[in-house]
Formats: structure tokens, C-alpha cells, sequence
């Protein structure tokens, strides 16, 4: 298959005009006729479903979750990008498509980023339309913040839970048409497999979650809006629930995965603190505007930090090395995530991390709170310091937080083209399960962008244009292909309970998350991501052997679905691995040792991997086909990223 991008022609700025103009579309009277399925139901889902109700469409929205509040989205904190140049500092649609593309190290498709920067505006109008409470100036403007990889202020928030504010606005639409009768909501209910008929995806198989009943449901359309896959890495920065199971599905019925190995490295988390962690937590990217990131110049400061012997606050200013604001002086603190990250790593390796484990890095608030005051502090981050403080029993006002890098975002995900569309037709993909906008490395408050703009100003359009063409004829659940992914789907589940093994399905997800930080984490070389290959395949032929999965199907068995959603994450860490392998270059969260500038640097082969890399499923236990979409870049150059 040749992968088309279906990317307009013509200038940049014009694209998605043309595009939409060049849609073909569903009348009114029409829209009620056809059905479309939204799995997933946070900030990318729950705008969509709300979105493709309003216009008349009848839509079935499913979550595992027992309400729709509880999507992933909720913990998104700092804020969300707009291209509004409210604070006149410079700020633009091109300069947001710019900053994003450099972030992502020139490995994202240009049409999509720019369509992206061009909506962002209409998404902040959409918002507080809702009532979502952004911050605002004192005169009662919208307040704006800086975030890392950008030298202007676009960042809109709302304290330190956006994601919660746009989530409930979104989910107000949602349960607006709820209760309207257009969108029929499945709460603890997961999807297990995507049904596809002559090559087009018609329906899903589903499992009830308190009751074990697996139901097939059909429709003209299926969205996949399901989040990310981090939890390969078993700690992160994820909610335990968030899985790949949905996209894995998906790609084994003939939707392409992209980029697997693209991973972004959060450098703002609180560190492990030990092995009872079942996960990780997440400190705001905001704080890098004001807090200053430092470790001891020397390993012997950093090693009587360790011991207790001393504390933060006695080490003086020309002890402390604020490594970023010296390597980068034009970004400081507010350099990309991946840049931080590694950085952090590399003061942490030197032997000068300040915790216990020497896994961890200063980020001190000292000189912000002697500038502006405890209290302006408090305004700002009150609630971040609060939770801080909470999970480690020390006041950030008082002595500098702590913090390591974490896994947060998987950039990679299913292949989609402009459409949103996956290479089987009628499925789509949205927010963070798609590959689409990030390249190979998410700048800060984009995440929340992308999942809105998916699902409020993009597929409401682009669906439409597939749904005139196929006709609005009903869908045939009592096709044979309906009983046949059901089928499939009860013997996998069969399978699992039957092995009767000895180990926990714990054990198997700690186990390979363990491979997966250790050879596919923040650095990789060949040599590691090799073993790593061949553990990952030991591990999977063990766990089909020997792991324990008590209970039955028909009853709430939450060891059950750990087991289905862990069996895909063994599979998708061996294809992150192979990606990895392929791609020998540096690129963003991707970090090859052996291709790195003379000072440290990710150094890109754009000659030779200039591209979006498409992995397709062939059979189970066979090595997948990689197919490739050249990225062309005709309006930004392709430069060595520079932050200093």
C-alpha cells in the first residue's frame, strides 16, 4: 500500500480552507440516517461525539471508565496552546505551526501542524463559551503563560488543572446531547476489537466490565480516541487504566502504527521513590517559569546532600550549577521537554543527583518568591505546591522540589492521513492514539490543543466527506464478520483464564517495563535495543505459559482486563523496539547513543529517515512490514535544532 497523506495542494495557509470547501457533504436530513461509533470519551472523544451529535449524526460513545470526568484528560495541568498573541509578544499562527514543527525535530507532516496552529484560536473562544474558568488579567482578559520549547506567551490555563476545566466543558456538550437523545453513552465498557467488512470498519466487539458480556455493536463510522500507550513502560505518568489495547486491536485488523518508538520523557516528575510505585506523578511544565533547575557543581556536594549531611539551602550560588540556564542561555529553564530531560539524565549519570537514589535535580523557587513575593508564588502555583508537598512531606516554599524525568506521551500511534483517517477505511483516530502533529517530540500545552482540535474543528468535517460517499444504508450487524470478531474475541479471553500459571500479571508488566526504560527509555544504542528484543520475546512466551488469571469472564474482573490490556503491551514493545532499531538516527524523544552532535545533542539523518515510519501487521509471531511516508517540508528549513 502506497501511503497517501491526502495532504491539500496550494499554499499553506490556505489548505484547510480549500479542503473543507472541497469536501463533499452530509445534508441535514440525511445526518440522522448514519451511525458513528466514538471510543474513548475524553478531551479528543467527548469532543467529537459532542460535536458530531450537535450536527445530527447518532452516535454510540463508550469509556471504560465509569463516567466520561474520569477520561485521562483530567490530568493534563499547565495549560492549552493558541496562537492568540494576546500579550503582543510576537506570537502567531505561523510562529505556533514553526515552534511545533523545530519541537518535534522536523519529523511531523507540515499540513497538519499548520492546520493545527490555525485552529488553536477557535478552540480558546469555544472554551470559555463553555465557561471554562482560564485564568485572566487583572483587567479581565485572558491570562497567558509561557511554556518550554517557545519564547513567547501562548499558553492559556486554568491554575493547575486545565485539563479538568476543558474536560468538564466537554463533557457538559456531551451530556448536553446526552440527554437529547443523540448520543447513547456505554460507561465500564471496553472495547476489544475493531469489525471490518470488506475492508471497512463497520462495528466493534465490546466487554461489559461489571458484567463480563461481550456485545458487537455496528455503525458507519468508528473513532478511535483512546489516549496513548505509556503504561508499556508500567511506571509513568498515566493513569493505571490507560492502555493500547483499542489501537493494538485496530492495527491487527489492518491500521497501520506509526512511530512506536517516539516516547517524550517528562522532565518534571516527582522522582520513584520506591518499588511499591504502581505509577508516577506529574508536576506541571508551567513551574519551569519560575523555578530554576540546579544540581551541586561537584559530586562530593551532591553526595552530602545524599547522606544528609547537608541541606539545599547551604549550598551557595557559585556551588550550584543551573546546567540549563548555562548550556542554554536564549531558553533557559523553558527549553523542549526532551532537551530538559536528557540533560537531567546526563547531571544524574555524573553522580550529582540530589535524592537517595542520585535520581533527581533541584527545581528551586528561591529567587521567584524573593522577587515576587510567597504569596504571588501561591497564586500561581498554590495548588501544584500543595500536591507536591502532599505526596513528599516537604514545603516546595521552603526548600526546593525535587524532580527526574518520567514517561508522560507516546507521539507515535495509529497512521492517519489529513482526513484523521487510518489506512482502513472508516476508522479514524484522534487526539493522542493518532501519530499525527508532533513529530517526534510534543512541546508543552499542545497535547490538549490536539485532542480538542481533532475532535471540535476536524473530523466534523472530514467524516462527512467519507459518510456522502458510502451512503447512508444501514449497517448489517447480523453479518458473519460481526460473529466472527466476537468469537475471536471470547477465545482470547478463554485463553487468559485458562493458562492457570503461577505469576501475577503484575509481575509480567513490571518485568517489561523494566526493559522497555532500562534499553528503550531516554537513550537507546543497537546493542541494547537487541537484548532488549530478544527479553521482550522470552517474556511473552512465559506470560502465555505461566501467568495467573483467577476468576471468570461473567463477573467484574479487573485481573482480566489488566491481562487482555498487558498482552498487547508485550506485543507493542517488541514493535517499539524494532522502530527504535530502524531508526538509527536522533531525533526529539527518540535518542540513538550512537548519533549525537559533538556536544550532546540529537543529531538528525534527514537524508535517511525523513520520514514517517508505518509499521503494518502481517500475522501473529511474524516480523511487521515498515512502509513510509516521505515528509517533504516546503516552508520551514530543516536546521540542527538549537535552544541556545
Amino acid at each position: 500500500m502506497i501511503l497517501d497523506s491526502k495532504s491539500p495542494i496550494g499554499p499553506l495557509a490556505e489548505k484547510w480552507t480549500k479542503h473543507k470547501f472541497n469536501s463533499k457533504l452530509v445534508n441535514p436530513a440525511n445526518k440522522r440516517k448514519y451511525e458513528v461509533i466514538v471510543v474513548g470519551t475524553g478531551l479528543a472523544g467527548a469532543s467529537a461525539a459532542a460535536s458530531l451529535a450537535e450536527l445530527g449524526y447518532k452516535v454510540k460513545a463508550f469509556c471504560f471508565q465509569d463516567s466520561p470526568r474520569r477520561a485521562h484528560s483530567i490530568a493534563a495541568q499547565g495549560g492549552i496552546n493558541a496562537a492568540k498573541n494576546y500579550q503582543n509578544d510576537g506570537d502567531s499562527v505561523y510562529r505556533l505551526f514553526y515552534d511545533t514543527i523545530k519541537g518535534g525535530d522536523y519529523r511531523s507532516r507540515e499540513s497538519n501542524v499548520y492546520r493545527l496552529a490555525e485552529v488553536s484560536v477557535n478552540i480558546i473562544d469555544q472554551c470559555v463559551a463553555q465557561g471554562v474558568p482560564f485564568a485572566r488579567e487583572y483587567g479581565g482578559l485572558l491570562a497567558n503563560r509561557s511554556f518550554g520549547g517557545a519564547q513567547v506567551s501562548r499558553t492559556f490555563y486554568a491554575r493547575g488543572q486545565t485539563g479538568q476545566q476543558l474536560l468538564l466543558g466537554a463533557y457538559s456538550a456531551l451530556s448536553r446531547q446526552v440527554a437529547n437523545g443523540k448520543v447513547k453513552l456505554y460507561p465500564r465498557t471496553e472495547m476489544m476489537d475493531v469489525v471490518t467488512i470488506d475492508g471497512h470498519a463497520r462495528g466493534i466487539v465490546t466487554r461489559n466490565l461489571i458484567t463480563g458480556a461481550i456485545e458487537t455493536h455496528a455503525a458507519h463510522a468508528v473513532l478511535l480516541c483512546t489516549g496513548g500507550y505509556g503504561n508499556v513502560f508500567f511506571l509513568s505518568t498515566n493513569a493505571m487504566g490507560s492502555n493500547v489495547t483499542a489501537a493494538w486491536r485496530a492495527h491487527k485488523k489492518g491500521a497501520y502504527f506509526a512511530n512506536p518508538c517516539y516516547t517524550q520523557i517528562h522532565p518534571t516528575c516527582i522522582p520513584v521513590s520506591g518499588d511499591h510505585q504502581s505509577k508516577l506523578t506529574l508536576m506541571s511544565e508551567s513551574l519551569r517559569n519560575d523555578g530554576r533547575v540546579w544540581v551541586p557543581k561537584t559530586v562530593e556536594l551532591a553526595q552530602k546532600l545524599r547522606k544528609g549531611e547537608i541541606k539545599p539551602r547551604d549550598i551557595k550560588d557559585e556551588d550550584r550549577d543551573y546546567y540549563l540556564e548555562r548550556k542554554y542561555p536564549s531558553f533557559g529553564n523553558l527549553v523542549p521537554r526532551d532537551v530538559a530531560s536528557r540533560n537531567a539524565k546526563d547531571v544524574c549519570d555524573e553522580g550529582r543527583g540530589v535524592n537517595e537514589t542520585g535520581q533527581a535535580v533541584f527545581l528551586d523557587f528561591r529567587d521567584a518568591i524573593n522577587r515576587d513575593s510567597e504569596d504571588a508564588i501561591r497564586a500561581r502555583y498554590g495548588n501544584l505546591f500543595d500536591m507536591y508537598q502532599q505526596i513528599t512531606g516537604e514545603n516546595p516554599y521552603q526548600t526546593p522540589m525535587k524532580i527526574y524525568p518520567a514517561v508522560h506521551y507516546t507521539m507515535g500511534g495509529l497512521w492517519v492521513d489529513y482526513n484523521l483517517s487510518t489506512t482502513v477505511p472508516g476508522l479514524y483516530s484522534l487526539g493522542e492514539a493518532n501519530f499525527s502533529d508532533h513529530g517526534a517530540n510534543r512541546l508543552g500545552a499542545s497535547a490538549l490543543m490536539q485532542g480538542l482540535a481533532d475532535g471540535y474543528f476536524v473530523v466534523p468535517y472530514t467524516i462527512g466527506d467519507y459518510l456522502a460517499q458510502i451512503g447512508p444504508a444501514p449497517i448489517d450487524a447480523s453479518h458473519p464478520e460481526f460473529a466472527k470478531a466476537e468469537k475471536g474475541v471470547k477465545d482470547a479471553i478463554q485463553k487468559l483464564l485458562s493458562i492457570n500459571g503461577t505469576k501475577t500479571v503484575d509481575h509480567f508488566h513490571k518485568a517489561l517495563g523494566h526493559i522497555m526504560w532500562e534499553y528503550c527509555g531516554m537513550a537507546r544504542n543497537a546493542e541494547g535495543l537487541t537484548k532488549a528484543k530478544g527479553m521482550i520475546q522470552e517474556l511473552r512466551k512465559e506470560f502465555w505459559e505461566d501467568v495467573k488469571v483467577l476468576g471468570a469472564n461473567e463477573e467484574l474482573n479487573q485481573t482480566l482486563e489488566k491481562a487482555s490490556r498487558v498482552a498487547d503491551f508485550l506485543e507493542l514493545g517488541e514493535l517499539m523496539v524494532d522502530d527504535a532499531l530502524n531508526r538509527s538516527e536522533s531525533c526529539g524523544g527518540h535518542f540513538r547513543l550512537e548519533s549525537q552532535t559533538p556536544d550532546g545533542e540529537a543529531l538528525r539523518d534527514d537524508e535517511n529517515f525523513a520520514y514517517a515510519a508505518a509499521w503494518e501487521f502481517m500475522a501473529e509471531n511474524a516480523p511487521e512490514t515498515l512502509h513510509k511516508e516521505p515528509l517533504v517540508f516546503e516552508n520551514v528549513k530543516l536546521t540542527q535544532r538549537s535552544y541556545k
